[in-house]
């Protein structure tokens, strides 16, 4: 297949080389460039110098937006079998990428600027869909992150559509009805918003999370229309280090707590563990793992008569499985599952037969709207990659946010809903298709912080041994006297 893709003079960049380079690795596709002028925007000063300012305050480098140097390059006696045309204004009978009601990067940008991120269609020819999703970021608030990804997310889609891939459709989450602000109003936010930032920084130890938990029967909240009021009781911390990514679970006849245990002077995090009582936790968490790279996400499940432990390695590029020698305390590392890729938050589960595995997988973009998927006929693999990954991108409902629940003959799975930042929401999705052909979700309910759960981010659900889990932001100011914490040492138990 020979595809032309067909850029605007004035926005060359380095996301679009991206895309020349993944669509000339597909197997029997021949590419070709061509580079043409296309309409003014009249916004796009003003926005190069917003990005600029953005990347001064928030030291942050050009990444995709980066101004990249592409010539057209068209072979002799060129006839393309397709053309993917990436100006403002594409050709007829091109394929083309819409950003809600508008075509290339001025579009994609006023997009961004009313608040939330814009559906991406892939439309071809004909006007038909062959591709649509949401992408977008962990810091939605900044325009140089924000369409960077947004740009990531939009190769995913093109090169998933021209492979011949199936994509699952974003689901139903209404775009915030914001002000379209000037871009000059943006720019003085900025400063004031950096200025803040630093003052924050200064006062108070960020970011810091917390760890709720209630008593429940059942399914709990995966299966109710709203987050309970409670009474949600917090996992203390001594403000020096916080926890998060709580993963409850029994084992024995007694209820464990598991969660990422991070250390503000050390800058990243192991697992700990704490025992469970009637009346809470009994003492403090324990590290039980540590590693070169954060950990985070301890995923606990008992299979063939061990207890074993997939946490989050994405800075290893791994995905890594660990077996309890001595439960809870002590874990061997059993395997390397996978290998050579940023997966965020793995989430195993048994589906038809064999186990399926879940994760967010980062792609030069966001490590928060492209769900990845592999089955394998044993927890330990092998395990093989679906065909049509990524299965969905969607900012709104692709993140892992706990176990994937069973309840009265659904497959339901607690999902981020990064719109609004990094652990923003929550949501639950139902899983309606999942098979080697195709994967599809319907997202049946939504959670935020408020009077049930105050505060601003609402991360992950998670039951087990009689309690229920969820996490979310909190406050750790840095001039206050603290107690002297409890042992924390394994031997201890």
């Amino acid at each position: 297949m020979r595809v032309e893709i067909r850029l605007g003079r004035r926005t060359l960049r380095r996301w679009q080389q991206v895309l020349i380079e993944r669509l000339r690795a597909l197997d029997e596709v021949e590419v070709g460039v061509r580079v043409v002028d296309e309409p003014v925007c009249p916004t796009q000063r003003s926005w190069e110098r917003l990005l600029r300012l953005e990347r001064r305050l928030y030291g942050l480098d050009d990444g995709l937006l980066a101004v990249a140097r592409i010539e057209s390059e068209v072979p002799d006696a060129w006839e393309p079998d397709t053309i993917v045309d990436l100006t403002s204004a594409p050709l007829r009978g091109a394929w083309a990428v819409r950003y809600e009601d508008g075509w290339g990067e001025c579009a994609a940008a006023a997009a961004l600027r009313t608040g939330g991120f814009p559906v991406v269609t892939v439309l071809d020819g004909t006007g038909d869909i062959r591709a649509q999703g949401r992408p977008g970021s962990e810091v939605p608030g900044l325009f140089a992150t924000a369409l960077a990804d947004l740009s990531a997310g939009v190769v995913a889609l093109i090169v998933g559509a021209l492979a011949g891939r199936d994509f699952a459709p974003p689901a139903d989450a209404p775009r915030p009805s914001g002000r379209n602000r000037s871009l000059t109003e943006i720019g003085i936010r900025r400063v004031a918003g950096a200025m803040a930032r630093h003052a924050y920084r200064l006062l108070y130890r960020a970011p810091h999370w917390r760890v709720g938990w209630r008593r429940v029967d059942g399914a709990g909240t995966v299966a109710e229309d709203a987050l309970p009021q409670g009474p949600w009781h917090d996992l203390p911390d001594d403000g020096l280090r916080f926890y998060a990514d709580p993963f409850p679970f029994e084992h024995e006849g007694r209820a464990y707590l598991f969660v990422e245990d991070f250390e503000h002077s050390v800058g990243r995090a192991g697992i700990s563990v704490v025992p469970w009582t009637e009346d809470g936790p009994d003492g403090v968490p324990v590290p039980v793992l540590e590693h070169d790279v954060h950990l985070s996400y301890p995923f606990v499940l008992e299979h063939d008569g061990d207890v074993w432990m997939i946490p989050e390695t994405s800075g290893a590029r791994t995905v890594e499985l660990y077996r309890a020698v001595r439960f809870p305390w002590t874990w061997e590392r059993h395997s390397i599952l996978l290998e050579d890729v940023e997966a965020s938050d793995s989430t195993p589960f048994r589906h038809g037969g064999r186990w399926w595995l879940t994760a967010t997988v980062g792609d030069g973009g966001s490590l928060s709207d492209s769900l990845w998927l592999w089955s394998a006929p044993d927890l330990r693999g092998p395990w093989s990659p679906h065909r049509n990954n990524p299965v969905l991108v969607d900012i709104a409902s692709a993140r892992p946010a706990g176990r994937v629940v069973q309840h009265e003959g659904r497959l339901l799975r607690p999902v981020q809903d990064c719109r609004a930042g990094y652990g923003a929401a929550l949501a639950v999705a139902e899983i309606t298709r999942l098979d080697d052909e195709a994967f599809e979700q319907c997202v049946i309910r939504r959670f935020a912080p408020g009077e049930a759960w105050p505060g601003t981010r609402l991360h992950t659900l998670n039951t087990g041994g009689g309690i229920e889990t969820v996490d979310g932001s909190a406050f750790a100011p840095r001039f206050r006297r603290r107690r002297a914490a409890p042992s924390r040492q394994p031997e201890a138990r």
